[in-house]
């Protein structure tokens, strides 16, 4: 697990992934309701690939590119979504991204991740800014933008592709001077 961090919140563990999380993420990040409001996470979720994502981890941090947690439950130590930060190194800046499995919603369960990453990214990282995207039919996760304390900054028209189809994008950002 090299020297990746993990973080405690009054409620969350945000530790590394290991590949005993596989299954799990497989499980929840395979529910359709997951892949179809996120960009990256592909439908159907096939055997192997939360192993081969997972694996990606430990160098991706060592390099400086990204940080990613596993987000678990304190109190029963399980795992229910990702949170992680995409470093610019060179502007001292990151691009945030989360997924919280469906049966857990609704609970602040990510905006209490994303607030501790925001911290730990302009804290432990010297981040200046930090920003995050969500497709314009997923208003839950601008929600979690705002409670972040994230500024909505833009919204894209038929920015992104998911499943063949163009979708819109909306673009939340907040700076290191921002954050309380």
């Amino acid at each position: 697990m090299s020297n990746r961090p993990t973080l405690s919140t009054e409620r969350l563990i945000l530790r590394p992934f290991i590949l005993d999380d596989a299954p799990r993420v497989q499980k929840l990040a395979g529910e359709k309701a997951i892949a179809s409001t996120t960009l990256n996470i592909p439908h159907p979720y096939e055997d192997g690939m939360a192993e081969d994502w997972i694996e990606t981890h430990a160098e991706a941090f060592e390099k400086g590119e990204s940080v990613t947690f596993a987000i678990v439950l304190k109190q029963e130590n399980v795992l229910i979504g990702a949170v992680g930060l995409d470093v610019n190194a060179v502007h001292d800046r990151a691009e945030m991204g989360y997924w919280i499995g469906a049966p857990y919603w609704s609970n602040g369960y990510a905006s209490e991740a994303a607030r501790a990453v925001l911290e730990y990214g302009f804290v432990e990282r010297k981040l200046n800014r930090i920003c995050a995207s969500h497709l314009s039919r997923n208003p839950a996760s601008g929600r979690v933008m705002q409670k972040i304390g994230m500024t909505h900054e833009a919204s894209f028209r038929a920015h992104v592709k998911k499943w063949e189809k163009f979708e819109d994008l909306e673009v939340y950002g907040i700076l290191k001077d921002e954050f309380k």
